[in-house]
């Protein structure tokens, strides 16, 4: 199998030095497809990940009245998702106060800039905690979201649900790059590598991809039912927890200097 190592030299960020030997290029620590960089607590979190979307399909082709229940505002897979997402969140921000003294400005602002948006995310997912609390929507959100909830997700402007157009649309090609191109561009590209580095933002191992796509391909193939995304939310959100608690870049990153 190849191989791939990356050196660091100076802060993180910074220039990067890129040597060869037997034509195998040189970039922090090895690099492979398999799991051999997730500890224990990372693969059980890959295994729950997998069973329980192998679970949604299994239930979806058997049990679709049992699977809407699964899937229904505050079902157990949407509350799933925002449990990850805040995890997500509260993982960056620990390293952030654990860090923030052996990094610049820019990594500050690129750290806390995803605590903030995976806060986001999982206050959006939950309505800010609404139906928890039995709090009720204000008149500006009765009369403005397509389900009266205090949302920012699935409010109305005009004719346009901002759900489809920048919840789904703008996002789905912002994930597909942050999967699919960020990784590429991290590992070939050296002042892209510098400045993903410079800013903060982890980047997903071979492992965290493969996982995701088989994930996502079981979930758009076998699942007919259109609440399948939620399940792809919560597939998502324990991606991302798995990226931010041990990205690829790890080293450059997230290391005392």
């Amino acid at each position: 199998m190849k191989k791939i190592i990356v050196v660091e030299r100076g802060f993180a960020g910074g220039d990067l030095d890129k040597k060869k030997t037997n034509n195998v290029p040189y970039i922090s620590s090895e690099l492979t497809l398999g799991t051999s960089y997730l500890g224990i607590f990372e693969k059980l979190i890959s295994i729950m990940l997998l069973i329980a979307v192998v679970c949604a399909v299994y239930i979806s082709l058997t049990n679709s009245e049992y699977f809407e229940k699964l899937v229904e505002e505050d079902g157990f897979y949407e509350n799933l998702t925002a449990l990850f997402l805040f995890l997500s969140s509260f993982t960056l921000a620990l390293k952030f106060l654990k860090l923030q003294s052996y990094y610049s400005k820019a990594w500050k602002f690129g750290v806390m800039l995803m605590v903030a948006g995976l806060f986001f995310g999982a206050g959006e997912e939950i309505s800010w905690g609404q139906r928890i609390f039995n709090i009720q929507s204000s008149e500006f959100f009765k009369i403005n979201n397509a389900q009266q909830e205090t949302n920012l997700h699935n409010l109305v402007v005009g004719k346009v649900k901002l759900n489809k157009l920048i919840f789904s649309n703008v996002l789905s090609i912002g994930f597909g790059f942050y999967f699919l191109v960020l990784p590429i561009l991290w590992l070939k590209v050296s002042k892209v590598r510098a400045f993903i580095n410079k800013f903060g933002i982890p980047v997903a191992r071979p492992v965290h991809i493969l996982i995701f796509l088989m994930a996502t391909l079981l979930i758009l193939i076998l699942i007919s039912s259109s609440k399948k995304w939620e399940v792809w939310e919560y597939a998502f959100a324990l991606i991302m927890f798995l990226i931010v608690y041990n990205p690829i870049n790890t080293k450059e990153i997230f290391s005392k200097k």
